[in-house]
């Protein structure tokens, strides 16, 4: 071999890695672009593709995070945290750690596994190198008790951030509005259809209270006329089931109206409010 080709070679050879990598960010370009345009599934195709070809592994950490965060937009939760675990292997600082951990946290509040979210918080919680991040563990620790539709809690976690908080405002705002199913079944026990009419279902009250009044008079009056027989089958075939029914409707109306305030509250969140969501 010459000296031309000697040089030629040494030449190629040296940008070989320079064009590699100048493929491997334009690669992450081109993934972040079509995340941003909502083509989730070319961006998860664009990201695993340059994983294969990152043999440096320089990308490993933001790709398997931009396809974490792809899946997530797709509602695959499952594998969304997959990626994030994946991500948070090769983090390379506490930051990009942290980052990581809170979008899974995040899936766990979407898909109502409140239970998980909670304990991922308290362990970022305890924490040393998290002692600052105090706010935003708060704020998603908030957001976990919404999700558990535990909006008196939320509150108290939105109030240690600042006790004029929007979130907190809000969250105190359903908690007054929604019904106590202890109250509607107390009020049913003392006088049938009364927990109905507490939550508003004046239809099924009227006719919890008339069908009592009528059973319970029959009862009453048969007893009364020495026609016992008569009186166990009323009041147990009768009577027993309307009185019962009545306490079983007023707690099954108190708690469809309060999932239908939290669901209100929800649509709002995600439709309405600005600040950063699950």
């Amino acid at each position: 071999m010459n000296s031309a080709n000697k040089i030629f070679v040494l030449v190629v050879l040296t940008l070989i890695p320079v064009f590699a990598q100048d493929y491997l960010e334009n690669q992450m370009v081109k993934g972040n672009g079509l995340y941003s345009r909502g083509e989730y599934f070319d961006a998860i195709t664009e990201m695993k593709r340059l994983l294969y070809f990152d043999k440096e592994k320089e990308y490993t950490y933001e790709a398997n995070k931009l396809i974490g965060e792809c899946y997530k937009a797709g509602a695959k939760f499952t594998e969304a945290i997959n990626y994030f675990s994946k991500a948070e292997q090769s983090a390379g600082s506490p930051e990009e750690i942290y980052n990581c951990r809170i979008s899974i946290i995040r899936i766990n509040i979407l898909r109502r596994t409140n239970l998980r979210a909670s304990v991922l918080l308290d362990a970022i919680e305890k924490d040393s190198r998290y002692s600052d991040k105090k706010e935003d563990i708060n704020y998603w620790r908030g957001w976990n008790y919404i999700f558990s539709d535990e909006w008196d809690n939320a509150s108290l976690q939105f109030a240690k951030i600042t006790p004029d908080h929007l979130l907190k405002k809000l969250c105190d705002s359903i908690d007054d509005c929604q019904y106590s199913v202890t109250k509607a079944k107390l009020l049913s026990y003392f006088i049938p259809g009364a927990g109905q009419f507490y939550t508003g279902n004046y239809v099924s009250g009227l006719l919890s209270l008339g069908w009592n009044i009528l059973w319970g008079y029959t009862t009453i009056t048969a007893f009364s006329a020495n026609r016992i027989f008569d009186g166990i089958m009323v009041g147990d075939l009768l009577w027993f089931r309307f009185y019962n029914g009545n306490n079983q409707n007023a707690e099954k109306f108190t708690e469809e109206k309060n999932t239908a305030i939290s669901n209100g509250a929800l649509n709002y969140l995600q439709n309405e409010y600005n600040g950063e969501k699950p």
